[in-house]
């Protein structure tokens, strides 16, 4: 894997810090609210872990799978509901963890779709943002970085299912996508 890898984008110490603000950052914005945090399957997982770790606060989780890539590395524009949330949102202030706001198709789709069930707040929080690729007319409330428009892979963001597990986040070589 770490020959697939162009260079390192964050180191993990530098990811750590990103999510340990945005950690601060809510629990301070959600303090006297019904937090739920709904981690977006599979890219969110490992961010989504780390950071309900660095909330300060009382909060509930839930998941939700969707797909619109495939295994290629543009989105096809479809999304499909793998799984659903079990909970209801009605009284949560929701938060959607993403890992990466690229097109934003998807999560457009997503958030449009949960506000139809009545929550008290809906907002977006993302790891990684890459607003050269936006396609949807969507923003992160809260934001660990901006990126730009590179093929980035390693803690939850994958190429193929591949790569999740690396400990940073580092630029795949085009060779391997191409």
């Amino acid at each position: 894997m770490e020959n697939d890898i162009k260079e390192v984008y964050f180191s993990a110490e530098e990811i750590d810090k990103i999510v340990k603000k945005l950690g601060k950052q809510i629990s301070e914005d959600y303090k006297d609210k019904n937090l739920l945090l709904v981690s977006i399957l599979k890219g969110s997982v490992i961010f989504m872990a780390d950071l309900m770790r660095s909330i300060d606060i009382p909060c509930r989780i839930d998941f939700m799978s969707v797909s619109s890539y495939g295994s290629g590395v543009k989105t096809s524009g479809i999304v499909k509901i793998q799984k659903d949330l079990d909970l209801n949102l009605e009284g949560y202030d929701v938060l959607i963890v993403e890992d990466i706001l690229d097109s934003g198709k998807t999560l457009y789709y997503v958030r449009d779709m949960l506000r139809t069930r009545n929550p008290a707040s809906i907002k977006i929080c993302t790891l990684f943002d890459k607003p050269d690729r936006r396609e949807a007319d969507i923003h992160a409330d809260y934001s660990g970085s901006l990126v730009p428009d590179e093929f980035i892979v390693g803690y939850g963001l994958d190429y193929d299912e591949k790569y999740r597990n690396l400990p940073y986040i580092g630029v795949l070589k085009p060779e391997i996508y191409n």
